[in-house]
């Protein structure tokens, strides 16, 4: 889920080379594994958010904090190593290597998991605890995904790098399939079983996680890898930090929101939506402030990166919502009633679709004639499909309820033919196809609630790399730069999911039969997908008026 960036198949020059012998798979082999962390671990978030809700007995927007805790990392991580970078007037990972980055980010996620582990196997686990690791991991991740997505591009050839990235990203959304379902394994059983949850049943998970990232840092310790430092020095754009650092204080009070709420008296919610707003308006007073002024601004003097960054922010956010309260809504009686230990199949399905998009986004980046291409994008989406059925039934899932999905998967193939590749068209139209899903949502209830709600999987699955491209273009010698800024806006992923908790907390202990709340909650991810539709038309306009038309370009190179 969060590998993607701009070497990705949207490339403007549209180069195609088929991956060759000088790609070195022995050591590319063991580098995609981190891929597959990352996708694991923020997939199973979704079955471990409503586990905890009833474990550690919390509303919604506190179970929403595991994510914020998660997500957050990444932001924090990424913003350290920038400050770090501005004072030194050097990119740190470049002067250090992606190598020893890599070894570090595994080592750091070692700590999380392995305190993890021990804190679910003491029989006295607090969700603070809980917290805190999940943090640590995360800011493991922080630093791998930072390091090794560039890597993967410096182990064979350059032109073949995107290549490796889509298989990369590939093996990252099978991560992301197979954890909603291990870690419902873990914490409940078998689906025929009665296992009583208790956290307890997850230590084994992650000490067996935490001995994968020791192994994995001697094999990167001990492996023979090419050199990828640099000692360049960076231009610096005191203007931009100020902004990051003041949106990392803004969004403090939402970690620590009982906190704020005990000392202040204002609710959660109050904090989180004014926090949210508040990063909003930084971002949107920045483009207008560089606007008037670029100096000192760095990437941020462009408005395109500054809308992608609104963008990126807005869209991981609403990847992560829909899914990680999509457990409350499932235990309501008209979507279900399903208990916490009976919707691994319905949120593996999520994610299975957001691998769907991405395994059919990866056929563009293959030599294949355009009649090929066309077949392969109509086939591709239900051999994944199929995957996901093995899987589930291979975990003794029912998947009866699946049996309609494909009607889905099918205006999902309509959707990628239409658009063609071209980013502003495929990002304006998934856009458009997730708010209707969110309305369907909205007004209907029971599997066709659902099936729309888990069809958004298959919008979302193309969504970074499309307003990566927009972005990027343009900004010159500050992509690197603008790349980082676009990356920290992962923070998305922390703060709109509470936002969303918060309206489902409005219902307050209601029935399980009344879902008004928690159904009306979903407006919050038809905003989020109004938005972007709004954003691929401003961004279009905006490049234009530079003289840009990243569609036309990529027209061009078919």
């Amino acid at each position: 889920m969060l590998y993607l960036d701009k070497y990705n198949y949207f490339q403007l020059t549209k180069t195609y080379v088929i991956m060759n012998q000088q790609t070195k798979w022995s050591q590319f082999g063991v580098l995609i594994t981190v891929f597959f962390f990352w996708g694991f671990v923020a997939a199973s978030n979704s079955i471990f958010i409503p586990f905890c809700k009833k474990f550690f007995q919390l509303d919604q927007i506190q179970s929403q904090l595991i994510g914020s805790a998660f997500y957050g990392a990444y932001f924090y991580g990424s913003l350290i190593l920038y400050i770090v970078s501005f004072l030194t007037g050097t990119d740190l990972l470049n002067k250090i290597g992606y190598k020893k980055g890599i070894i570090y980010g595994l080592l750091i996620s070692m700590v999380g998991a392995f305190a993890l582990a021990f804190i679910s196997g003491s029989g006295n686990a607090t969700f603070g605890l809980v917290l805190v690791s999940f943090f640590i991991i995360a800011l493991g991740f922080s630093l791998q995904q930072t390091s090794a997505q560039p890597f993967a591009v410096a182990l064979g050839p350059e032109e073949t790098g995107t290549h490796r990235l889509n298989m990369g990203g590939s093996v990252n959304s099978f991560g992301t399939l197979l954890g909603p379902l291990v870690v419902s394994f873990m914490l409940f059983g078998s689906v025929s079983s009665a296992n009583e949850a208790s956290i307890e049943n997850i230590q084994q998970l992650y000490f067996f996680l935490a001995g994968l990232f020791i192994i994995a840092a001697i094999i990167f310790a001990y492996a023979k890898l090419p050199k990828t430092t640099s000692d360049e020095k960076l231009e610096k754009s005191p203007k931009a930090l100020l902004v990051l650092l003041i949106i990392g204080i803004v969004f403090l009070p939402v970690l620590f929101s009982d906190l704020v709420k005990e000392a202040t008296g204002v609710s959660k919610a109050v904090i989180i939506v004014t926090s949210l707003i508040t990063i909003l308006l930084i971002l949107f007073g920045s483009m207008l402030s560089a606007k008037k002024n670029p100096q000192g601004w760095g990437a941020m003097a462009y408005p395109q990166l500054v809308l992608g960054m609104i963008a990126i922010f807005i869209y991981v956010g609403v990847e992560v919502t829909i899914d990680n309260n999509f457990g409350a809504l499932l235990k309501k009686n008209v979507f279900g009633g399903y208990d916490e230990s009976h919707i691994s199949h319905l949120v593996s399905l999520y994610w299975g679709s957001l691998m769907i998009g991405r395994w059919t986004g990866a056929i563009s980046v293959f030599n294949l004639s355009k009649q090929m291409k066309k077949i392969m994008v109509v086939v591709v989406p239900f051999v994944a499909f199929g995957v996901i059925l093995l899987v589930n039934i291979i975990k003794g899932n029912d998947v009866s309820d699946f049996l309609m999905y494909p009607i889905c998967i099918a205006i999902g193939v309509l959707a990628f033919l239409y658009a063609d590749e071209r980013p502003v068209k495929l990002l304006l139209t998934v856009s458009i196809l997730g708010a209707i899903a969110m309305v369907v949502a909205l007004t209907t209830t029971g599997m066709i609630a659902n099936f729309a709600i888990m069809s958004c999987g298959l919008c979302c699955s193309v969504m970074w790399p499309a307003i990566f491209a927009l972005a990027v273009n343009g900004i010159g010698k500050y992509q690197s730069q603008g790349s980082a800024f676009l990356i920290m806006m992962i923070l998305g992923g922390a703060i709109i999911p509470p936002t969303q908790g918060a309206v489902i907390d409005l219902e307050g202990a209601a029935d399980t039969s009344v879902h008004t709340y928690t159904q009306l909650s979903y407006i919050v991810p038809l905003i989020c997908f109004a938005y972007l539709a709004w954003h691929a038309i401003q961004t279009r306009s905006v490049l234009k008026k530079q003289g840009l038309d990243v569609d036309a370009q990529v027209a061009g190179g078919h």
